[in-house]
Formats: structure tokens, sequence, C-alpha cells
């Protein structure tokens, strides 16, 4: 199947087909992560430049593992240590790293649409590592990714996602491309956390009752409180949160024996879930999420940039 994309950006510009076909050359990866020497010359010769502006330790080491494993040339750098202090624009910037001839601009931004105004100015392949709270495409990538292997298929999975939507880049993504590959979706907070438009978002379903809802999901996706980006209090405090919102031992009772639980990282532990959820045997899903965005990330630059066939079975 060709893929024709030049940029992972925004992952409602992606179909149904082009995710499967990311999916299973993310799992083609797989192998290659599990054996001995973890490294093919897939990539070898190709510059990408990891420009987070943004801090990150999840995505930015996934990223960077991805990359050596592909054999590819890097250059990282962001924050205080780009000409940005001194007063340098955006453009500017990546006009200087694309003087050098890259081939890719992996970016993380507190401002949203900043991928898409680096691929408009760079000519290089640009994958969005998270703009503000606009879009993450490679965390939703590696959460389905990590639902399909949990439970065998997506198409016809209930998905309740809960918590901080209103602030969540990962949202952006995470619930289009759910949509696109045939998962019923519902968004459940309380009204606080919640955009002003959440059917915009493509959900199926909005519930401030997560009692009421779990009993039905087949995936319930924890979000982290971004506290961080709160901009008042929703909500009193985080006693009251975790009682209506946070995953618990005495909650579980609740769900369906089969159900999984999956959270993007880094947990409020004893806010979003407690550590029995957390680690729990049979649901969490959440350790394997941080090994699928190794795999998802590889497959995103190898399909971007058109590695060889060779490289990923050498």
């Amino acid at each position: 199947m060709a893929f024709n994309h030049r940029h992972l950006i925004d992952l409602r510009e992606y179909s149904a087909d082009d995710i499967t076909l990311l999916l299973d050359t993310a799992d083609r990866f797989r192998s290659v992560n599990e054996r001995r020497i973890k490294k093919v010359p897939t990539l070898k010769g190709f510059t990408v430049v990891n420009m987070f502006n943004e801090p990150s330790t999840r995505t930015r080491s996934s990223f960077e593992i991805a990359q050596k494993r592909l054999s590819c040339d890097t250059l990282n750098f962001g924050g205080s240590s780009t000409s940005a202090v001194k007063g340098e624009s955006l453009t500017d910037t990546v006009q200087t790293l694309c003087a050098y001839k890259v081939d890719m601009i992996v970016v993380r931004d507190r401002h949203a649409g900043a991928p898409h105004h680096i691929a408009k100015v760079s000519g290089a392949h640009v994958i969005d590592a998270g703009d503000g709270k606009h879009q993450h495409p490679t965390q939703a990538l590696l959460d389905l990714l990590s639902i399909r292997k949990a439970k065998g298929s997506l198409e016809g999975l209930r998905v309740g996602i809960v918590g901080d939507i209103a602030h969540s880049r990962v949202c952006g993504s995470l619930v289009p491309g759910l949509a696109t590959m045939g998962c019923e979706v519902t968004l459940i907070a309380p009204r606080t956390l919640l955009p002003a438009a959440p059917e915009a978002l493509g959900a199926h379903h909005v519930t401030t009752d997560l009692d009421e809802a779990l009993p039905e999901l087949d995936v319930v996706y924890m979000l982290r409180i971004q506290q961080e980006r709160l901009e008042n209090s929703p909500f009193p405090n985080l006693r009251e949160y975790q009682m209506l919102y946070g995953l618990d031992r005495n909650r579980e009772r609740l769900m369906r024996p089969d159900a999984i639980v999956c959270h993007p990282g880094p947990v409020n532990r004893g806010v979003e879930l407690d550590s029995h959820m957390l680690y729990h045997p049979e649901r969490s899903v959440v350790i394997d999420q941080v090994y699928s965005g190794i795999l998802v990330r590889m497959a995103a630059m190898y399909l971007l940039l058109g590695g060889s066939e060779d490289g990923i079975s050498a």
C-alpha cells in the first residue's frame, strides 16, 4: 500500500488505511526492538532535527531512541538553547536549520499551529510531537497500537476518555483517530474540564458521570490533570476530583471483566489512577504504551522518509 503523506501533523488527514499501514509497520519493527542488537540501517544518511521548545520526557526520549535504532543522524535542541531567547523568530530559526540540508524536523511547541508553520517554511518533512492544546498525533497512534494489541481489533470498541479534555492535545488527535478506526468514543469529564464545543472533537457521546459510563466501556483512557495549563480552579480540589473521576480498586468493580486501562503519562498517582489500577496485570496497558511509542515513531519516520525495504529486515 502506498503512503502518500509528507507530514504527520493532523491525524484527521489520515484515512483508516493510512493508520492501519502505520500500525502494521510499527508491528514489523517490534522484532527489531526485541533482539540483542536493536539497530537497522533503514534511514542511514538521513538527518532529523528534534526541536523541542517545551519540556518533554517520554516523547523526546522515544523519538531519540527510535532515530538511533533507524541509524539516523540527529540534532537535538530547543528551549533556552535556541536563538529564540535572543529574539530570533521561529521562521528564521527553521530556515537556518534547513541550510544544513536536514530531511525532517520533529517539533514540540507550546504554540498551537507551530508544526504547520514549520512545514510551510522549511521544505522538510515535519512530525508534530505536540503543539499547545491542539494535536499530538504520534501519541494517538501509539495508543491505537497498544489498544489493538490488547483487544485484537479496533473496530467497534467502546472507548471512554476521562478527565482534562479541555486542555488535552492528546484528545485532538486520539478522538478523530479512534473514530476513523471504527471506535465509539465517549468523553467523560466535569463540565469545567470540557471544551466549549466538545462535539467538535468528533466524539459520539459526552457525559459527566463516570460511574454510569464505566460498565459499557471496553477501553478506559484516563487523562492527566494538566495543572500547569489550568487558568483557574475548575474543581474544588484534587481529592474531590479523585472521588468523582479517579479510577481505583473500588471503582474497578463497575468495569467490564475484559476492559483495559490506558494513560498517556505522566500519571498523577492517586488522582487519575491508584497504584492498583496503574500496574493492574490484566487491565493496564500503560507500560506497553511507552514501548509502543518507540515502534510508532520508528514507523512514522520510516514511512515519511521513504526508508528502504531492505533496511527494515536487515
